[in-house]
């Protein structure tokens, strides 16, 4: 049996830094962590409010002060030009800031969101993955899908990729596990700064996992 982990948790500490920085005392230690799955459970089904279901998140940091509570959003998409647009956005943003403080009953935190764009998204494995779900159910087939989402990453100039299909592939009775790779991805080396995304997809076969490793850098 192979020994398995998750990548980005391999290096923590090393290339890889923490999505969420806070400080607990042990016995409120449970609360602070549902309070962080609440915030993001929360977000990821009010984003297509906020962005008009063009925008996909990427990742939401969440930083924790006493006073405060700051929540950045990384969104798929370059800023848009249109003025109109944009104040459309920032109104949204204040509005789902106001219904989330709510929901969390904030007495003594202040809660700020912020939205950050990604220049190119199609470098970040979260929103690849959704593009090769999105693909598979609409009945494309799994190989040009994953070569299809080679080609867009390869525009984000990583040093390599590597996306792996697993499950009940163009409706066969058997699962089995197909992968393509492009490039270098030494993913047993620590030093290795690579970006992961592991992504379930309901298909009318059934669930097929999906998992994208890009290779970044090497310190």
């Amino acid at each position: 049996m192979g020994q398995k982990i998750n990548p980005l948790g391999f290096r923590l500490g090393t290339t890889q830094g923490y999505h969420s920085l806070w400080f607990s005392k042990p016995k409120h230690y449970s609360e602070s962590l549902q309070e962080d799955q609440t915030i993001r459970d929360f977000i990821k089904n009010y984003v297509r409010i906020i962005s008009s279901g063009v925008e996909t998140i990427a990742r939401i940091d969440i930083q924790k002060n006493i006073d405060l509570i700051q929540v950045i959003i990384f969104l798929g998409c370059p800023k848009r030009k249109e003025e109109n647009e944009e104040v459309l956005i920032e109104n949204r943003i204040e509005e789902l800031q106001m219904t989330l403080q709510k929901e969390l009953n904030c007495v003594n935190q202040k809660l700020n969101i912020a939205i950050t764009r990604i220049e190119k998204p199609y470098g970040n494995p979260k929103i690849l993955a959704e593009f090769i779900a999105e693909q598979l159910k609409n009945r494309v087939s799994f190989r040009k899908a994953m070569k299809k989402a080679i080609e867009l990453a390869e525009k984000a100039d990583p040093k390599g990729i590597q996306i792996q299909i697993a499950g009940r592939l163009d409706g066969k009775d058997m699962a089995r596990v197909e992968w393509i790779r492009e490039g270098r991805v030494p993913r047993q080396t620590i030093r290795a700064k690579f970006d992961y995304c592991s992504y379930p997809v309901r298909t009318i076969h059934g669930v097929l996992g999906i998992k994208i490793w890009i290779f970044l850098d090497e310190v």
